[in-house]
């Protein structure tokens, strides 16, 4: 008689706990398979794959990833947190459009907390600090000669945020985070263009240069280099958006703000 067909106590026992074990996996499965639809269309999103303003259906993703519309939901959920995608007033999604009518108020948003954090971890970084901001730049090296956009742009996000938490101040780290983060996909068209121009160099010498600064703990330096880093991601981008969309969008000059 096979292990399978056998009826007595100790098999249904096993059976039981069979059944429990699947319920369990099952449960596991459900509260964890949001994570790869939202790692997944997050990727995509920054990599600009998925365009800006491209609709997200629910019962798309749902077939797409072969699960029901929940763990979907919940991950567009995490997504609209970080302002990756929008929720109309119908109740469709559609990744967030990059608004390059508001460019320079972000990019004088960016410049501050840029300028403020460098300051601060040129002031008060330590030599722990300074093996941490080393070791995101040598990681930034390496993304960098991948050409991998969506490496390089979150192992520069976290070179700079290394930066700022040798800064010690956890709200002006925060703030500069969320702009990190939603500059991420210009970040990408930067990468274009500075690839594009043959000037790539500009990604890894700048770093180097913000972190020798802060190591000598030059503040004004440390400052003026973070200026002139955010200068050359606006010019770049708005460069990159003149050879690309002319007819459609009018972009002046416009210096970072002091």
């Amino acid at each position: 008689m096979s292990w399978s067909r056998f009826s007595g106590p100790m098999g249904r026992a096993s059976e039981k706990a069979s059944q429990v074990s699947d319920e369990i996996e099952m449960k596991r499965a459900r509260g964890t398979g949001w994570k790869n639809v939202y790692e997944t269309l997050r990727n995509e999103i920054l990599a600009l794959t998925l365009a800006p303003g491209q609709l997200l259906d629910e019962s798309t993703l749902a077939e797409r990833f072969d699960m029901s519309r929940s763990p979907v939901r919940e991950a567009l959920i995490r997504l609209a947190g970080e302002e990756l995608v929008v929720t109309l007033a119908n109740r469709s999604t559609i990744v967030a459009p990059i608004e390059v009518a508001t460019f320079p108020k972000y990019v004088e948003a960016l410049d501050i907390a840029q300028r403020m954090n460098t300051r601060l971890a040129a002031e008060l970084r330590t030599e722990t600090d300074l093996k941490a901001i080393a070791k995101r730049q040598k990681e930034f090296e390496t993304a960098v000669k991948t050409g991998d956009h969506l490496r390089m742009s979150e192992a520069n996000k976290q070179f700079h945020m290394a930066i700022a938490h040798a800064g010690r101040n956890p709200y002006l780290a925060s703030f500069y985070e969320r702009l990190l983060n939603q500059g991420q996909r210009m970040l990408h068209l930067h990468f274009e263009y500075l690839e594009r121009t043959h000037e790539g160099y500009l990604l890894t010498d700048e770093h180097n240069q913000m972190l020798e600064a802060i190591r000598a703990r030059n503040v004004d330096l440390a400052d003026e280099l973070a200026h002139a880093h955010t200068r050359q991601f606006q010019q770049n981008f708005i460069n990159f958006m003149r050879e690309n969309y002319t007819t459609d969008v009018s972009l002046g000059r416009r210096k970072a703000a002091e």
